[in-house]
This record gives structure tokens, sequence and C-alpha cells, in this order.
């Protein structure tokens, strides 16, 4: 099969496979963060343990995540160069920079603060180490800021010109960033990151809350739980407005993505919202269709006789593949209408105040069957904003088929083998390690002097004999009530050590 298929579906099959790896990564790293700031705030606030241990477990997740989330994200760079190297040639004026401020504002911030983050709990103060797990969360938000303005560049193009050797040039950069789709997708993109992070950990938390298994740790579930629930009870109708915005914009500015989305093929005033259909592009039109009257046009136009353009209205060539736009957005419809049932359940369940009570396992078995389903949807989502695209890298300027690098389909196939074999190995070897970590839940905080950063174990004495003072008695005047291999007093030596 793969023999028969030309470099150019090998190559847009290869660079899907990757980035579908890629973007689970940093939107569970983006809603890991902010989670891991808040409770770490929770805990200097309260001083509750529960709060501390919590944070603890889910920051050794996080750091997997992350790395995960690098790897995966220097291959799609990979990619740039050899699958896709006239894009790059093309476009690099534009994009080279957005994604070059990425790594100069967000990677290096996220660099730098991210040792202290891991490894800093006891060798800094409480507030250096809250301040760095907040810098890594913003540093995420930022990285999402100029990686979401580069791909809505290329979904909604402006603030630029074609100069005479078939390049794109900047005019001007604020239009480039700030380009018409931009803070909807931007704003779209992190809500279904924290959605996705907050039913992950409200899905565990609920596990927790059941497993017998796991019943040292049902407070440390309630935790999870209870900030997962404000999630879903407040951002996950949010999302639904966002969307409904998202969508207006998209309509305006890629119509052809709106009309696949929806699978209708003719204009028509009060258009019906296809439910269910079979999509058969060389016939232009659907099979099996079940549909409702005048919905999609008033979600779409916000009237009922509002006009949609169909398919029809673009030449085949110019269509995107409809099959994989119109069923992964129904995908990602249909769990986001899940995650808004789910936060009216737990709203409920909060009155009655049965949240945490293990007796609502219905309850508590919603959450679980959520926690995977966030990032089917992320992926739905993103199919739906990439396959709708096409055929254009950059929308009505460049043509994917045009931004193909000079490989042969055997070169890529080949490399798309072995991407395939090693990601099942790597990737799959640290989600192992996250689920073990997972079924091993929280430890105990019964160590208060981690909190102590100046605390060492190294005493006096073997600090003198470690500088090369071999007369301490002679050197330094020693309280008689004090031994030399005590801890140093902090209070006298200025807490230096």
């Amino acid at each position: 099969m793969i023999d028969q298929m030309d470099a150019l579906m090998l190559a847009r099959i290869q660079f899907a496979f990757v980035i579908s790896f890629h973007i689970v990564f940093p939107a569970f790293s983006i809603g890991l963060a902010s989670f891991l700031t808040v409770l770490e705030f929770r805990w200097l606030k309260t001083g509750e343990p529960i709060y501390a241990e919590v944070y603890k477990h889910w920051v050794k997740i996080f750091a997997v995540v992350f790395g995960m989330g690098v790897v995966s994200g220097v291959v799609m760079s990979y990619q740039f160069g050899t699958n896709w190297a006239v894009f790059s040639d093309k476009a690099g004026n534009v994009l080279g920079p957005l994604l070059a401020y990425e790594v100069l504002t967000a990677f290096f911030l996220e660099a730098s603060f991210l040792g202290i983050m891991l490894f800093g709990w006891g060798r800094v103060s409480k507030r250096m180490h809250f301040a760095s797990t907040a810098i890594v969360a913003v540093g995420t938000l930022i990285s999402g800021f100029w990686i979401l303005a580069a791909n809505s560049f290329m979904q909604t193009p402006q603030g630029f010109m074609v100069g005479a050797d078939g390049l794109l040039y900047p005019t001007n950069w604020l239009e480039v960033i700030f380009n018409p789709s931009f803070p909807f997708r931007y704003a779209h993109m992190m809500t279904a990151a924290f959605l996705t992070t907050a039913f992950v950990i409200g899905g565990i938390g609920a596990y927790y809350i059941q497993s017998k298994k796991h019943t040292e740790h049902r407070k440390h579930g309630r935790v999870m739980l209870g900030m997962a629930m404000v999630m879903a009870i407040f951002v996950a109708p949010a999302q639904v407005l966002i969307g409904d915005m998202h969508g207006l914009n998209t309509l305006e500015h890629q119509p052809a993505k709106v009309a696949a989305m929806e699978g209708l093929w003719e204009d028509e005033r009060g258009a019906p919202l296809v439910l269910f259909g079979i999509p058969d592009q060389e016939a232009q039109k659907n099979h099996y269709e079940v549909k409702i009257p005048y919905l999609s046009g008033l979600i779409l136009t916000h009237s009922l006789d509002g006009e949609v353009k169909g398919l029809k209205n673009w030449a085949p060539e110019d269509q995107p593949y409809v099959p994989i736009v119109f069923w992964s957005f129904r995908v990602m419809v249909g769990i986001g209408t899940l995650m808004v049932l789910v936060g009216l359940f737990s709203l409920y369940k909060y009155f009655k105040k049965q949240q945490f009570d293990p007796k609502s396992k219905w309850f508590h078995r919603a959450w679980m069957m959520m926690t995977p389903l966030g990032f089917v949807a992320l992926l739905a989502g993103w199919f739906v904003t990439e396959t709708g695209r096409q055929p254009w890298t950059v929308y009505e300027v460049i043509r994917t088929a045009e931004s193909m690098s000079p490989v042969a389909a055997q070169q890529v196939a080949t490399t798309l083998i072995g991407f395939i074999v090693l990601y099942i190995f790597v990737f799959g070897a640290g989600s192992f390690y996250i689920l073990r970590l997972i079924a091993q839940g929280p430890k105990p905080y019964e160590d208060p002097s981690d909190d102590n950063f100046y605390e060492h174990s190294i005493t006096e004495g073997q600090g003198r004999t470690l500088s090369g003072d071999s007369n301490p008695s002679e050197n330094t005047k020693k309280d008689d009530t004090e031994d030399l291999d005590t801890p140093a007093n902090d209070e006298k030596d200025g807490g230096l050590r």
C-alpha cells in the first residue's frame, strides 16, 4: 500500500503522525503547569501538607510530559527542512522569526526555571520555588502564543507581501502576529489545554476516591477532583462560547472549511444541521443524512434564514477532504458536549454535597470515563483545523503540492516507518512510566525539614575539615555549650549555611 502512494501523500501522513503525538504533550504541559502553580499557592497559603503531596506527585508527571513534548517538537522542526524545504524557503521570512521568538521568550524562560521547579524543593526558599513554578506556567502560555500566531498566519495570512522571487516578506509584524483568526484560536486552544488536563486530573482523582487499593489516597483524590470540577463547571461552557466565536470567524475567512465541517454542498438559506451522513466527495453529496432543519444556519449566522455557502462554490481540487473534517468536527463537538454535561452533573453533586462521597459511583465513573476523551477532542480539533485548510499550507497563498521537497516516495516511507517504530518505544515507555506513577499515587509528606532550605546535612566540624582548618580551637572561639559536630546556628552565621 505504501509503495502505491506518492511522496506528497506520504509526507502529509508523516507530518500528521508527528504532530498528532506532539500536540498532546504541550497541551498537557500547559494545563499541568498552571495546575501545579495553583497547588503550590494553596500549600503556601494554607500550610496543608495534602497540597504539597499532590504537587510532588504531579510534578513528576509534568517532567515526563514536558520532556516528551520537547523531543517530539524537535522532530517536527526536522521535517520542515527535509520534507517541506520549499515551504520553509517561501514562508521562512515570516514564520522563522515567530518560531525564534518562541525560543527566546518562552523556551529559554522555561529552561531557566524548570530545574528549580523540578529539583529545587528544599534547596531554595519557598517563595523562590513558587515563583519558578509560576514562571514555567507563564512560559508555557507564551510558547502557545507564538506557536498559535505562526499557525494562525497559515490559516488567515495578512501583513505580508509576495516578492518577485516568490518568497513571502513581512510588511507589518503586528498584522502578521494578530491575524484575524489568532485571538480566537489562541483562546480556544488554551482553554482546550486546561479542560483536557482538568478531566485527566479529575478522572484520576475520582479513581482514587473509588479504588479500594487507594484508600490512603482518597484525600488526594478529593483535592484533584475538586479543582477539576471548577474547570468543568465554569470553563467548559466558556469553551462553547469561544468555539462559537471561532466558528463565526472561520465562516468569514475560511468558508470552505466551514462547509466541509457542516457537510454542506449547496448554498442554503436556513441550512440544516447534518447530525449524521456519509460525505461522498466524488458525487459531491452526502448519503444517509440525518438533519435538523435550520439549526446549522442559526448557529453559523445567528439567523433562521442566514445563507451558508456550499462546497460546490469551489472547484474539487480546491476543496478540503470532507470526510476527515466532517467526522473530526463531530467528535470534537460531541466530546465538548459531554464535558458540559459532566460540568452540570458536578454542579448538581456540589449542591447535594455528594461530590466526594464514595457512594456516588456513577458520578465518579463519569469523570473516569472522561479521562482520555480530552486528548481525543484535542486531536479531532487539530484534524479539523489542518485538514480543513487544505489544499493550502498558507491559505490561498501557497499550495501544499508546491511546498514539498524534491524527495522520493521511498525515502519518505522509510523515515515514516522509522518514526512509527521509534515513537512506539520512546513514547510508549514514557506513557507506561506515567501510568506507573498514577498507580503508585502521592507519597506522604512527613519531613517538614525539606521545606527549610538552610538546613544541610554537613556539620560544622565536617565543614572545617573539608576547608583545611586543622586547628579549629585556635582559629575559632567555641562556645562551651556548642558541639562541633552539630549543625551550625543559622542566627549566628547570618543564615549562610
